[in-house]
């Protein structure tokens, strides 16, 4: 049904909204600049909170 999905891209957008609702730079070019940092930004939070395994023994 695709609910899950939904389900996961909202909630990135709503992470992606708590970095700010407008973007500061007025140039295209740093627009998207601006928006490849958030990106960035919100990669690595979510790298730290995948768990890292390791085999035991």
């Amino acid at each position: 049904s695709g609910y899950h999905r939904r389900s996961r891209v909202e909630s990135k957008m709503h992470c992606v909204k708590l970095l700010g609702q407008r973007l500061m730079a007025r140039d295209f070019d740093r627009q998207v600049a601006e928006i490849q940092v958030r990106m960035a930004v919100l990669n690595g939070y979510t790298a730290l909170g995948i768990p890292v395994t390791e085999a035991v023994g």
